[in-house]
This record gives C-alpha cells, sequence and structure tokens, in this order.
C-alpha cells in the first residue's frame, strides 16, 4: 500500500507552496537571503585565483526573489537529475527514456547557468536547508529524497509507471516557484528564464501524462 505515496509526496510540496499565496513570499525569505550588493547595483565582479577581476554574467538588478528562486531551483533541478539516473538501468519505454535523458541534459545545463547569477551577485548557490526558513510557502517545493528512495527499491514491473508520477509531480513544482518568479522577480534575465522553464516544464508534463493514458 505504500507504492502510491511516491508520487505524493512529492505533491503535497506543491500543494503548500500553492495554496498559501505569493504575495508577502519574498519578504518571508528576507533573513536568510539578503544579498550582499543592493539589488539596485551591479553585481560584483568574480576574482580568479591570481586576484584577476573575471567578467560577471550580465545581470544586475535583482531582488531577494530572484535569488530564492535560483536556489531553489538549483536544489530541484538537482533532485530531478538524481530522479532521472534511477531510470538508467530500468526497462521503461524507448520515448520515455530519450524525454527523461532530453530532460536531464537541459537540466545539467540550467543548473550551470544559474550558479553563474548566483555567483555574479555573491550570492551562495545551495538553498537554506532550514524547513522553517520556507514556511512561508509550505515548505520546500522539491522533491522529497525518500520518494527517490522508494522508487529505487520498486521491482521493475511497478517502477515505470511510479517513474512517471514522480517525474511528473517533480515537473510541476519547477512550473510553481518559475511562475512566483515572474511575478516577484526583479531581474529581467531571470524573470525571462522561469518563462521559459514555465514553457518547457508544462510542455514535457503533457507528454508525460500522454504516457499515463
Amino acid at each position: 500500500m505504500r507504492r502510491p505515496l511516491i508520487a505524493a509526496a512529492c505533491l503535497v510540496a506543491l500543494a503548500g507552496c500553492a495554496g498559501n499565496g505569493h504575495t508577502d513570499h519574498a519578504a518571508g525569505h528576507a533573513d536568510h537571503l539578503a544579498p550582499t550588493t543592493p539589488a539596485s547595483s551591479a553585481a560584483a565582479p568574480l576574482t580568479t585565483a591570481s586576484g584577476a577581476a573575471s567578467a560577471a554574467p550580465a545581470v544586475s538588478d535583482y531582488n531577494l526573489a530572484d535569488v530564492m528562486f535560483l536556489q531553489m531551483a538549483i536544489a530541484n533541478h538537482n533532485r530531478g537529475i538524481e530522479l532521472i539516473h534511477l531510470a538508467d538501468k530500468r526497462p521503461i519505454r524507448e520515448d520515455l527514456r530519450n524525454l527523461a535523458a532530453a530532460i536531464r541534459l537541459t537540466q545539467e545545463q540550467e543548473v550551470g547557468q544559474m550558479k553563474k547569477w548566483l555567483s555574479g551577485w555573491s550570492q551562495s548557490t545551495d538553498v537554506n536547508p532550514d524547513p522553517n526558513a520556507h514556511s512561508h510557502h509550505g515548505g520546500m517545493p522539491v522533491t522529497d529524497a525518500q520518494a527517490l528512495a522508494e522508487l529505487g527499491k520498486l521491482p521493475d514491473s511497478e517502477f515505470e509507471k511510479q517513474f512517471i508520477a514522480l517525474l511528473t509531480a517533480h515537473q510541476h513544482n519547477a512550473v510553481e516557484f518559475a511562475l512566483t518568479e515572474g511575478k516577484e522577480g526583479a531581474s529581467a534575465e531571470v524573470k525571462a528564464f522561469a518563462d521559459k522553464v514555465v514553457k518547457s516544464r508544462t510542455g514535457q508534463i503533457q507528454q508525460l501524462l500522454n504516457y499515463q493514458q
């Protein structure tokens, strides 16, 4: 009876984030996401080991919502990559395997870009692990590690169905906080990226739902 709970573990986080509203979302994170440079100023240049300045990513105006979104998106992307790796040696249909591989490659590339933005602002690339820090949006909307562990223990006969369900819920989470970034973020570049995330993940979700029919 434990099997359906794998997908539910991810959807609970999604419902919590979507249900509380977003108007005070960024303000609730001011205590743990305060940027080291003002939101209206240019990002500080990075320095190399020799001390020479290197060009920071071309993003200057940002706010706490931008920082929070990128940190959470990196955590979400990395968890999604872990999820997809669970299917590497499983007998799933070929078109699903190809879709999963494309999702993994996209998310690996996006993680690199997001880390560059945060580093350019002198911000940590890691999300605050304290659950209380995310209470304003119902918790961390990132796929639960236990859900991945349970998925990995399933027999081959049950794996594909639950893999599709968990990956679908995982991509829904990405859409949720990307939509929040569109409303509350200040960086034009990051907001454009969030819009791309919404569109691409929505398309992927539709493909995954088709597999469930």
